[in-house]
């Protein structure tokens, strides 16, 4: 890429993530552009549509879940890995408001720009899982699509009162562990 696409590419991101920040993902397109002090085209042309823009806003952060995911699991127990991961895939699905409508549209859509993106989250935390499960520290009935299922409720129940997310997502994870033998 020549170094003045590059720049536009790059005052593009940072505009985004702005914008995103503020108004959320559903954000004008074209207010990015002018924001960024670049006519719609030069948007369109490095990122034909939301979805291509909102992967690379997200790349990084999606890669470091992942990544964070890894970490866990070579130093943590499974269960206290497990619930590190979920309230940082919860942080991550409020990062920007609509973005865990998206994320869950993505997921399911093969066709979507961020399907990738979401199906190597989805792969790390059912890893996580499957440890949890297999230690006795979550519910052995428990999917990983009923897993991501709780995670995008919690980050919608805290979309709009961040502060309660901690909350919220202890009550998920005590719901995930198994019942007290009778």
């Amino acid at each position: 890429m020549r170094s003045d696409a590059r720049r536009n590419y790059e005052r593009l991101l940072t505009e985004a993530k702005l914008a995103f920040g503020k108004d959320g993902i559903d954000t004008s397109l074209d207010d990015i552009a002018r924001s960024a002090g670049l006519g719609n085209a030069t948007l369109y042309r490095h990122f034909p549509t939301r979805e291509n823009l909102l992967e690379a806003v997200l790349r990084d952060s999606i890669e470091e879940l992942g990544a964070t995911a890894e970490k866990l699991m070579a130093v943590d127990p499974p269960g206290t890995a497990l619930t590190t991961w979920v309230h940082a895939a919860v942080a991550h699905a409020t990062t920007y408001r609509g973005l865990v409508d998206m994320l869950m549209h993505s997921l399911k859509n093969e066709a979507s720009e961020l399907n990738t993106a979401c199906t190597s989250m989805q792969s790390a935390g059912e890893r996580l899982l499957r440890r949890a499960q297999q230690a006795g520290d979550v519910r052995d009935d428990t999917s990983p699509s009923e897993l991501f299922a709780l995670i995008a409720a919690a980050a919608w129940a805290t979309e709009h009162a961040p502060e309660e997310a901690g909350q919220v997502v202890t009550v998920l994870i005590d719901g995930l562990r198994p019942a007290p033998p009778r």
